[in-house]
C-alpha cells in the first residue's frame, strides 16, 4: 500500500460505502480524517480524525490537513433530498466541490462512488448527474481517478440511523437463492466488498482514470 502512507481523506463517512471504507482503511498504514457535515457515532483514535465540514465552502471550512489521496462517497436520492436540485447539490456539487479541494491541496489519487448507468447523456436524471460528476472529477486531471460504479448496495442503514432505500430493499430480496443467476453486472453488491475494491484498485498502478464497473468491484472487492 505504498501509495497511501500519507494522510486520505473520506468524505461520506456516515454512509454505508463510507463506513465500509473506513472499517478497510483502519488496515492500513494511513491516517484517516473523516469529513462530516454534522456530528456523527464514530470515535476518533490514533489513525483517524473528523473533521466537521462545509461542501458549500471551497476549503470546506478550513483546518484540514493536505491529503495524498481522497475517497469520496457522499450521495443520496431524490426522494431524500426533496427535489432534483438539492439532489444535484450533494451528488453533484458537493462531491466536486470536496474533490477540487482535495486537489488544491495536493492530492493526486482521487476514488469516488459514482453508479451503474452513470451517462451524461441518460434519460435518466440520476443518471445523468452521476455521469455529469465524472466528468467534472475528470477535468481535475488526478494523477489516478478511481470511478467506481457499483449496481444496488447490500448493507443495513437502520444500523446507520438512516432511512433505507426501495433500491436496496430490493437488492436484498434479489441476493437470495437466486441471487446467482443475475449476471455480475447488475447483481447487488456488498458496501464492504464495493469499499475493499476502492481501497485496492486506488493503492495500485494503473491509468490516469480507472472506471471499475459493478462486475469488476464484485471481482476485486473478493481478493
Amino acid at each position: 500500500m505504498s501509495h497511501l502512507q500519507h494522510p486520505v481523506w473520506v468524505a461520506g463517512a456516515s454512509g454505508l460505502i463510507g463506513r465500509a471504507l473506513l472499517t478497510e482503511l483502519a488496515r492500513q498504514p494511513v491516517q484517516v480524517h473523516a469529513l462530516l457535515r454534522r456530528a456523527q457515532d464514530l470515535t476518533p483514535g490514533l489513525h483517524l480524525q473528523l473533521h466537521l465540514i462545509d461542501h458549500q465552502r471551497a476549503d470546506l471550512g478550513g483546518g484540514l490537513p493536505a491529503p495524498e489521496a481522497v475517497f469520496i462517497a457522499l450521495g443520496t436520492t431524490i426522494a431524500q433530498a426533496g427535489s432534483e436540485a438539492a439532489f444535484r447539490a450533494v451528488d453533484l456539487d458537493a462531491v466536486v466541490n470536496v474533490a477540487r479541494a482535495a486537489r488544491v491541496m495536493g492530492a493526486r489519487r482521487c476514488a469516488v462512488v459514482s453508479a451503474l448507468g452513470a451517462d451524461t447523456g441518460s434519460a435518466v436524471f440520476y443518471n445523468r448527474v452521476k455521469g455529469e460528476m465524472e466528468e467534472a472529477l475528470r477535468s481535475l486531471h488526478f494523477a489516478h481517478l478511481l470511478i467506481a460504479r457499483p449496481s444496488l448496495l447490500l448493507g443495513d442503514r437502520t444500523q446507520l440511523d438512516q432511512p433505507g432505500r426501495s433500491g436496496e430493499r430490493w437488492a436484498q430480496r434479489l441476493s437470495g437463492p437466486l441471487g446467482g443467476l443475475i449476471p455480475k453486472r447488475w447483481r447487488p453488491i456488498a458496501a464492504e466488498r464495493v469499499a475493499r475494491a476502492m481501497v485496492l484498485a486506488l493503492a495500485q498502478s494503473g491509468p490516469a482514470v480507472h472506471v471499475l464497473e459493478s462486475a469488476q468491484l464484485q471481482d476485486l472487492g473478493t481478493s
